[in-house]
């Protein structure tokens, strides 16, 4: 950006130079910006300057935008980002576990997510959006821990019952 002091002018230049954009500065205090069509034409010519009428490269290939990228892109603008199917919201796991209250389930959910057994997402929007899902670490955990609710829903009867007389 150059502006010389004295002038009505503020000039958007490139490293060699050129400038792009040349901008009539308004009154102080105005708190607007006048701009000139100019920068158009000189970006137009520095363009030209550089195109090469020369065979293009042909080792280059289009390839499809990764669905990474057009997700990271959504993010980058705000829009809502399409919620991985395995994810789940936190009011929803609170509902799927009425006896437990939303500061233990937040605070087991935080405890899970720094062993690396879940992952956490939060979408920026005007109410956070947090989606937890699974890791692979905890994916692995998943028959072992089925085999132990099997063996405990098994023997029920004898973990309900007082503990001097089992």
């Amino acid at each position: 950006m150059i502006h010389r002091l004295g002038t009505e002018t503020i000039e958007l230049a490139t490293a060699t130079g050129a400038i792009v954009a040349r901008h009539r500065r308004a009154p102080d205090g105005a708190g607007r910006v006048t701009r000139d069509a100019g920068h158009v034409i000189v970006l137009e010519r520095s363009v030209l300057a550089s195109f090469d009428s020369s065979r293009p490269c042909t080792h280059k290939t289009r390839r499809p935008i990764s669905e990474a990228a057009l997700a990271e892109s959504a993010r980058l603008r705000g829009y809502p980002v399409q919620a991985d199917p395995d994810e789940v919201r936190f009011a929803k796991l609170q509902r799927r576990m009425p006896g437990v209250s939303q500061k233990m389930l937040s605070v087991t959910l935080r405890q899970l997510t720094t062993d690396s057994l879940v992952a956490r997402r939060v979408e920026p929007t005007v109410l956070p959006k947090v989606y937890y899902r699974l890791t692979n670490l905890g994916l692995s955990l998943e028959v072992p821990l089925s085999a132990l609710r099997a063996r405990a829903e098994e023997h029920m009867a004898v973990i309900d019952e007082p503990p001097d007389t089992r």
